[in-house]
């Protein structure tokens, strides 16, 4: 078993499916789903609880009922929320609109930047997962990478993210007209990089090294809702680094893990991720 810290929302997702893809001009009828706990910290987390890890989250929520109720459902989920911030203010809810094909777009509110603190104990902690962006957060990635095994979704802005893996999806890098490289990713992550993992879907993913890249096939799925694919893939990876070490058997289990994801109807993992790692 190992001791797991992320750093990543954790979120309220208000669900609306709509009945054809979105267009501009468009009317489109939705369905309301209702609120589902979801967010960075819930999608990577629940997986990394049921394969016996000791998850701890470092995140915030506002200090309402809301806030109330998803702390509530981490901690019966499995994850610590000892280190979740309480902002002063409302929790406010994601919308995420669901096309007919599973793929989604998220309207995220404005809301402010998580506040860290100056350090933390790394010698208690054995892998670090960090998916949002925060005050002195490249600071303390640095300070984690001599004894913690550090693992990073590419932020949005290309922030520095020091790093040992750095993962991110094919749309998001075309995002921002860069080919993938490893040299390029080690001006994000830093010396310490040792892949850069670009997924793109039903295509599998690319692992780029020093001097050679890496190709992993996906696992054939029903992709029914993408949403929280990308932090799946990121636990199953971080699983199988941890307990296995070989970069190539850890995306093969990154890749297990993302099918069972996009098979579900649901943000986190879902019991199909459970049952396949009750029996392994």
């Amino acid at each position: 078993m190992s001791r797991i810290l992320i750093i990543a929302n954790l979120n309220c997702d208000h669900i609306l499916r709509l009945s054809r893809p979105l267009s501009s001009g468009a009317r489109i009828h939705y369905e309301d789903l209702g609120h589902r706990i979801g967010g960075g910290a819930t999608n990577t987390g629940l997986g990394l609880v049921w394969a016996g890890h000791q998850v701890a989250l470092l995140s915030q929520v506002g200090n309402d009922k809301l806030g109330d109720w998803l702390l509530d459902e981490a901690r019966q989920l499995g994850l610590n929320c000892d280190q979740v911030h309480r902002l002063v203010g409302p929790t406010q809810p994601l919308q995420l609109l669901m096309e007919p094909d599973g793929e989604r777009t998220i309207l995220r509110p404005n809301r402010p930047r998580l506040l860290l603190p100056q350090r933390l104990d790394w010698q208690a902690t054995d892998a670090l997962y960090v998916n949002l962006s925060a005050e002195h957060l490249p600071n303390l990635m640095a300070d984690a990478l001599a004894s913690t095994l550090v693992v990073a979704q590419l932020p949005k802005d290309l922030a520095v993210r020091p790093s040992h893996y750095l993962i991110t999806s094919q749309d998001d890098l075309a995002q921002h007209g860069v080919e993938p490289s490893f040299e390029w990713a080690q001006s994000i992550a830093g010396p310490s990089l040792r892949a850069f993992i670009v997924t793109a879907g039903a295509e599998g993913a690319c692992a780029y090294l020093p001097g050679t890249s890496l190709q992993q096939s996906a696992v054939a799925a029903t992709v029914v809702d993408s949403t929280g694919a990308g932090d799946c893939y990121a636990a199953g990876l971080i699983h199988g680094l941890l307990s296995q070490g070989e970069l190539s058997q850890a995306m093969a289990e990154a890749a297990r893990w993302a099918a069972f994801a996009v098979s579900a109807e649901s943000s986190i993992p879902p019991q199909a991720l459970h049952s396949y790692l009750a029996s392994a």
